[in-house]
């Protein structure tokens, strides 16, 4: 029997790449993606999966909450938190509120297979790099940045909104800016952080915790 699954995450580019990636997984089955709360628990009351990819940030509810309601309604349901969030507080939290891993949204096939398998199997996993923030956060009472390749303001609002899907003509209509201004200034983004087209772009976004 494959290890079924469900996601929970607003950004549609998310969900693809994830069902895609799942595809690719011969014992892994995902049975639905919700896109917030209140679809997430009308979906579990028809089917529960073995494993649930639970984003942090959605539209109606904070995910830390609704882990602990999820967990409370579905106590042998694995919960695995999958956000852009890589400090100690957000780790803690989920975790405290019953999830049995935290994994980030740019994580590869091999640590996502690893990911399913171990909380499946009733064990607890941290994503790698989590696992070096927090010792650097023990050691130094520091938050390691990853943000490093320095983006002026108007270009980490820019990249927000490509993260959000917008296109250039929508991101010049939202900041009241001429289209070839946005798109100059995407330009210059995906040049500084050698991204080569848009789902690069909102990788680097969701990595930056800027979606």
């Amino acid at each position: 029997m494959p290890i079924s699954i469900a996601l929970c995450d607003d950004h549609l580019l998310v969900i693809n790449g994830l069902k895609s990636m799942v595809k690719q997984l011969p014992d892994v089955e995902m049975i639905f993606a919700a896109i917030d709360g209140a679809s997430l628990l009308t979906a579990l009351e028809q089917r529960q999966p073995d494993v649930l990819l639970l984003d942090i940030q959605l539209p109606d509810v904070p995910g830390t909450e609704l882990c602990r309601r999820v967990k409370k309604l579905y106590p042998d349901m694995q919960v695995v938190a999958l956000t852009s969030h890589d400090d100690a507080n957000y780790v803690r939290q989920i975790l405290r509120n019953g999830a049995s891993g935290y994994l980030l949204k740019n994580t590869d096939l091999p640590t996502l297979q690893k990911a399913l398998q171990t909380v499946y199997d009733g064990g607890r996993f941290v994503d790698e790099q989590i696992q070096k923030n927090l010792v650097h956060e023990a050691i130094t009472g520091q938050r390691m940045s990853h943000n490093d390749i320095p983006l002026t303001k108007r270009e980490k609002e820019i990249l927000t909104l490509i993260g959000q899907e917008l296109s250039s003509q929508e991101i010049a209509d939202k900041l009241f800016i001429s289209l070839r201004t946005a798109e100059n200034h995407r330009f210059n983004i995906a040049k500084k952080l050698n991204a080569r087209n848009t789902a690069a772009l909102v990788k680097e976004a969701i990595r930056r915790g800027l979606v």
